[in-house]
């Protein structure tokens, strides 16, 4: 394919309408959902959901799926079903945020939560599009505000931003979280990202700046030794979950690559606020879908991190910042320096402060 320049200099001269290179386009589905879909002259395409959160649907690379998605999806939100009827799949489903993990009943106001939380069942409103030159990046977002709120109830407040730079094939998400009522409030949030087939396949594997690997549970013990590598779709496979302890640089960004040796996705963070990364492998045949989720806690539930000492709150007025960025790899050159990346991080990062003794017992 021949390549061309995409210098502000360059474009001017050719068009005027940077919509040619690089836009957001709204629409609605038959079901209703409002959609914007996304392109970038790097050949990243994506789809968000504002009425699930504004998370990520449908995501490719010229034409080459990065993730699953469930039958019938996208899913109109419905409170009165479960989590996992509406589960979209897609590149990121956001869990929280006041709950990530199993269904429980909390343990002293009785409470039900649902799995994972009612996050990814909300509608963003004041949904906007920005498109602008930054000296000579052209930059295009999607802002928006999503609500988890009830009158007497927790007041907490994200603000969502997603973004697309010219010729980048990367997509940065910032989500900034307020508390906006008079007490403070339980924060639990996982970015959960979503890989499929052909991105993952038998030999895949998944690279980490880390310096410990906690299994969460027996079966995913039984597997500690193979956690880096992915296989063929299994009937029946039980899913493994592990708990990475990571490492970050003097800006505490931390890095890992899921990937085979000329194809993968890299994904960086920021750990200030979410120091935990979730490894979710999952190769059952026909639901062939592995996750790699940031978060500031891990998929345990408000029950047991309270007891930890692990729960997070936020007080009145206060806010936490999230940034993740995720890079499409192509081509081997692109994943070797992304591995060595890693190497270096592993090298002379520090471990990022993190408690799961009681995983380790």
């Amino acid at each position: 394919m021949q390549n061309f320049e995409l210098s502000k200099r360059a474009l001017e001269q050719h068009g005027s309408d940077m919509r040619q290179f690089i836009d957001w386009r709204a629409s609605v589905l038959g079901n209703g959902m409002r959609v914007l879909e996304g392109y970038n002259s790097s050949g990243l395409t994506l789809t968000l959901l504002p009425d699930r959160g504004l998370d990520i649907w449908l995501a490719a690379h010229n034409g080459r799926p990065l993730t699953w998605i469930s039958q019938g999806s996208p899913h109109v939100a419905d409170f009165g079903a479960g989590w996992l009827r509406l589960f979209n799949g897609g590149l990121l489903v956001t869990c929280g945020l006041r709950h990530v993990g199993p269904p429980e009943t909390d343990e002293r106001s009785g409470q039900f939560r649902d799995l994972h939380g009612d996050f990814s069942l909300a509608r963003a409103y004041n949904v906007a599009v920005h498109s602008a030159w930054q000296d000579e990046r052209y930059v295009t977002e999607v802002t928006g505000e999503v609500a988890e709120a009830a009158l007497f109830g927790e007041q907490l407040h994200l603000t969502r931003t997603v973004r697309l730079v010219l010729g980048e094939p990367a997509v940065e998400i910032v989500d900034v979280v307020e508390n906006r009522y008079d007490t403070p409030a339980p924060l639990m949030l996982l970015h959960h990202f979503n890989f499929g087939y052909p991105l993952v396949q038998e030999g895949v594997t998944f690279q980490v700046a880390g310096a410990a690997v906690t299994p969460r549970d027996l079966q995913a013990a039984s597997a500690l030794h193979d956690w880096p590598h992915y296989h063929r779709a299994t009937p029946r496979h039980l899913e493994e979950v592990f708990f990475h302890q990571v490492t970050a640089d003097t800006d505490k960004q931390s890095r890992a690559v899921l990937a085979s040796e000329a194809f993968g996705i890299a994904l960086q963070w920021d750990t200030t606020h979410e120091p935990y990364l979730t490894q979710w492998k999952n190769y059952r045949q026909g639901t062939y879908v592995c996750g790699v989720e940031p978060g500031n806690c891990v998929p345990e539930g408000q029950n047991r991190a309270q007891r930890a000492g692990r729960l997070v709150h936020l007080a009145p007025g206060e806010r936490h910042t999230f940034r993740n960025r995720l890079t499409v790899l192509d081509g081997a050159p692109a994943v070797e320096d992304a591995l060595a990346q890693i190497a270096a991080l592993g090298a002379q990062g520090r471990p990022v402060e993190i408690a799961l003794d009681d995983y380790a017992t």
